[in-house]
């Protein structure tokens, strides 16, 4: 018999656990909605690529267009060399250019802490344009062993100098993330202000070939080029995947990213070296491209967010789908011309970069 300090056990009610799918965690969720806006931007980057192909002097319906995407043995011969020699190459030109400026833009913007980084506002787009008008004006070869290529290798050339200016005094001691910008800007009005002054003294001839290259065009795409471009773009993505977690981090601060362990300084200049090629690679091919590396980004961060692992294709399909469908744009205005691309990305960039400037004023980035 238990004695009268005993208590009886005490029961305890079973722990209830709530079924998976209500307790479904809201970042599962999240990760769910941004894999289907990506899936989303990658669809419609498939349709815009088709309307592109469709549209030119002589327009073909899609189901004509993806029938000889498919199957270019069964197609018409005419129609076989419009789409597969001359149109697609533009098209898919317009898709690695958009996307090579895009993610260079989104990796400035998220080293530098700045919204309106880009190849363009920093000078690389500024030095290509003179280092292709020195060929065109002057017939300066700074690589002299290929001729031939004289125009898209001076512009390399020139983008990687600026870049490799950049690189080398964001790696001084006591030089801030504002200085990087600040010399950027400068970059720009001396090279717009050089390319002037090799404008003002070129011939007719070569003056009208330097301002249609300043333009911006995809009319001289060739399967090389698209090659090249998006061999560049499929070798510096995993690069910048690599860093994902450490891109990420950067954008809480330097002082909150050097306490996670993120070489913040080191991971600076990498950023550089690789945002230089992928900007100064496409800019030989196609000329200025303003706007871009800009608006790109600013698309996927308000899309996706700042997760790199989103971020960055959706950043890059971001990117390719404006340039596609400003390509589409192109085309459509007047029908049986095609406008320079650099243009319209300038004209729809134009009004975005102001929204920047005085969004940006009135609340932190």
């Amino acid at each position: 018999m238990s004695s009268p300090t005993e208590t009886a056990p005490i029961k305890t009610a079973p722990t209830k656990t709530a079924p998976p799918d209500t307790a479904a965690h809201p970042y599962r969720r999240l990760v769910a909605r941004r894999i289907t806006l990506v899936l989303g931007l990658s669809l419609l980057l498939c349709l815009s690529i088709a309307v592109d192909v469709s549209l030119g002097p002589a327009r073909y319906a899609l189901r004509d267009v993806a029938a000889t995407l498919i199957w270019p043995e069964a197609a018409d011969l005419q129609m076989r060399v419009v789409v597969w020699d001359i149109r697609l190459p533009m098209a898919l030109m317009a898709v690695t250019v958009g996307g090579c400026l895009s993610l260079a833009g989104a990796q400035m913007q998220t080293i530098l802490a700045n919204p309106l980084a880009s190849p363009f506002t920093l000078g690389l787009s500024a030095a290509a344009s003179f280092g292709a008008a020195l060929a065109m004006v002057l017939g300066v070869a700074l690589f002299p062993a290929a001729l031939a290529l004289m125009v898209p290798i001076n512009a390399f050339v020139m983008a990687m100098l600026a870049a490799l200016l950049i690189f080398a005094l964001s790696s001084m001691r006591g030089v801030t993330v504002e200085t990087i910008v600040l010399l950027g800007i400068a970059l720009v009005f001396t090279f717009n202000a050089a390319l002037a002054l090799l404008q003002y003294f070129a011939s007719e001839q070569a003056l009208a070939a330097v301002v249609f290259w300043t333009m911006g065009s995809l009319t001289k795409a060739s399967w090389d080029k698209v090659a090249v471009t998006a061999a560049i773009l499929v070798v510096c993505t995993p690069l910048f995947a690599r860093r994902a977690w450490a891109l990420t981090a950067i954008r809480l601060g330097e002082a909150r990213a050097s306490a996670m362990g993120v070489p913040v300084r080191r991971l600076r200049l990498e950023t550089l070296v690789l945002v230089s090629v992928l900007a100064a690679i496409p800019v030989s091919f196609v000329g200025t491209i303003g706007f871009i590396g800009i608006v790109g980004p600013h698309i996927a961060r308000l899309l996706l967010g700042e997760d790199q692992r989103f971020f960055l294709p959706g950043a890059i399909l971001s990117g390719a789908l404006i340039l596609s469908a400003t390509s589409v744009l192109s085309k459509a205005i007047l029908p049986g011309a095609v406008l320079p691309i650099g243009i319209i990305t300038a004209l729809v960039g134009v009004p975005f970069f102001a929204t920047l400037i005085f969004t940006h004023g009135r609340r932190s980035w």
